[in-house]
């Protein structure tokens, strides 16, 4: 059996220790490093981080030859097991890398797991060898043993994260199976089991969501939520059994807090999108996916479905598991409509494109980002929202076309054609009038009317006051104000204001803080900015746009009395 060891090198410097032992190697054996990982699509080169390889073969050295960026090659004597050692670096604080201090271990197996081509299919084993003393080990990978762990083959083994370290842990049963959380990083006082009854929720309903009507388990043994809490920062990344989160300490939930605050919402919202993907991308994927190829770009043009349509569910998820009220999720969803508005980009690139164009661009954004392209999340779940919302107006829902696909691809890779057809076979009609419009083309979505039917009023406020000018701001060097990007077509775009400026005063008074220019400038009337560009000091009039688009902001609300018929799909909606 191929088989790893890990052990904590040196967690000072960061360093894993991985030895690796392939059995009945060829002759000239090929090894690679994936330079992606699923779920994050960009190549991250995970590669530059290993060093200090060294094979043999018993008491035999074994040439080594480096073929490219990420592959080697060890030329063999026999068929004697061929052991590799080698230094991983792991300093990366993210959900999708690998990382080691003093305090804690985490890695993904795409960053230590050299892969040995043609041989995936075997089952392939891990064992965590030293560690700190008082660590303790959690992963979603079967046991063999407390330090002992086997997947099937190579796709499972890098789709097991594990975290390493003194952490918190709990427990709860959902849909009949045993599921875990550990935290790292807690503040003393925060409330563990708050986040698992409201965790164990969101569970609860998703897996009703996709099994209700068939009465079947969820498709995996036993899951693990995975989070670091950490001072700064957000984000997670699924895997078939778990998922790897990072949030700020202060999102999580405290002892004595009542109701849901701002950032606990958002934390429960990571924690339903994450496990909503294990069925919808990791189970139910593009058909692309159906085989990964580690070594480059694996191209789909349905992000817009598998991240939009969960970014779509997952806050829709914690209004039908009463953790959040109608209220606060249609805040949560004017949030989203007010950010893809305030996209030029949604103009100029579809969420097809977006989804193509995803290794290059939506993990690399730069200033022209906003104006050049769309998020595949965010519009992809206003797409989700529209066309839920036209389902229902003909007897149908989004929820029955995820059920429908789910049940025809056998929790399996699906095709776009497969997407459309289950819209076609819920709806009783073609779709294809809305996909053309809406996912491959720009159009714009008709949210308001759509939302009507389902009682929900569509209102509008006043903007900040730099959005309605199209600005984005940053906290400068000296100034305390940067100009972070200019949209396109702004007012701030036509007074030629440009990325990296740093604005230091408004017709004359010094700035703080940009909303502060209100004590001394009236809303809609041009101003002189003074401001620092690569070292010079120059002015540009600011003239606000009589129409402007950016200067309002959606808001919604339920209608008190709806019709009849209205209620009834509004209930039905937003109760599932």
């Amino acid at each position: 059996m191929i088989s790893y060891r890990v052990d904590v090198a040196d967690a000072a410097a960061h360093h894993y220790l991985v030895t690796l032992t392939l059995p009945q190697p060829a002759a000239e054996q090929q090894l690679a490093l994936p330079v992606w990982i699923p779920g994050s699509y960009m190549v991250r080169e995970f590669g530059r981080h290993l060093c200090a390889l060294e094979a043999r073969q018993g008491q035999r050295v074994v040439p080594l030859e480096q073929l490219d960026k990420t592959t080697w090659l060890a030329r063999c004597s026999g068929r004697a097991a061929l052991t590799l050692s080698y230094r991983v670096y792991a300093f990366d604080t993210s959900v999708r890398a690998a990382f080691l201090d003093p305090r804690r271990g985490f890695f993904n197996g795409t960053s230590l797991f050299l892969r040995a081509p043609g041989r995936e299919a075997e089952a392939h084993r891990v064992t965590i060898g030293r560690l700190p003393e008082g660590w303790d080990i959690a992963t979603a990978m079967p046991a063999l043993g407390p330090r002992s762990f086997e997947a099937a083959d190579y796709d499972e083994l890098v789709d097991h994260p594990f975290e390493l370290g003194r952490f918190w842990r709990g427990s709860f049963q959902a849909g009949g199976v045993p599921h875990e959380f550990v935290v790292a990083g807690a503040w003393p006082g925060f409330d563990g089991q708050r986040l698992l009854n409201d965790t164990r929720r969101i569970c609860e309903q998703q897996i009703r969501f996709w099994h209700a009507e068939s009465r079947t388990r969820p498709p995996f043994e036993r899951y693990v939520f995975m989070l670091n809490a950490v001072d700064e920062g957000y984000g997670g990344l699924e895997h078939r059994a778990s998922t790897a989160l990072i949030s700020t300490r202060r999102d999580l939930p405290r002892e004595r807090m009542e109701g849901v605050h701002e950032g606990y919402a958002t934390l429960l919202g990571l924690i339903s999108h994450e496990y909503f993907h294990t069925w919808n991308v990791k189970r139910l994927k593009p058909a692309e996916f159906a085989r990964y190829d580690y070594e480059r770009e694996n191209y789909t043009r349905l992000l817009w479905f598998f991240e939009g349509f969960t970014s779509y569910y997952d806050d829709l998820v914690l209004l039908r598991a009463g953790l959040i009220d109608s209220a606060r999720y249609l805040k949560l969803l004017a949030k989203t409509i007010n950010a893809v508005a305030a996209t030029p980009g949604r103009q100029v690139q579809s969420v097809a494109e977006s989804s193509f164009d995803a290794w290059v661009k939506y993990y690399r954004a730069d200033e022209n980002t906003p104006n050049a392209t769309v998020s595949y999340y965010l519009k992809g779940s206003l797409v989700a929202l529209a066309l839920d919302l036209r389902l229902r107006a003909i007897g149908g829902s989004l929820d029955a076309v995820m059920r429908l696909l789910w049940q025809r691809s056998g929790g399996g890779p699906v095709s776009e054609a497969d997407i459309a057809a289950a819209f076609e076979a819920v709806g009783g009609r073609s779709f294809e009038p809305e996909l053309q419009a809406w996912v491959r083309g720009r159009e714009e979505l008709p949210l308001a009317e759509l939302l009507d039917s389902v009682g929900v009023s569509w209102g509008t406020e006043r903007a900040g006051l730099a959005a309605s000018l199209g600005l984005r701001l940053s906290e400068g060097p000296v100034s305390g104000v940067q100009v972070k990007a200019v949209l396109a077509g702004s007012a701030a775009a036509a007074a030629g204001l440009s990325a990296g400026d740093e604005l230091l005063a408004a017709d004359g008074w010094r700035l703080r803080r940009f909303d502060d220019l209100l004590g001394w400038v009236a809303r809609g009337a041009p101003f002189e900015l003074l401001l620092v560009r690569d070292q010079r000091i120059q002015s540009l009039k600011l003239v606000p746009q009589a129409d402007n688009a950016l200067a309002q902001a959606v808001t919604l609300q339920l209608v008190e009395k709806p019709a009849r018929a209205v209620m009834a799909r509004r209930r039905a909606w937003l109760d599932g």
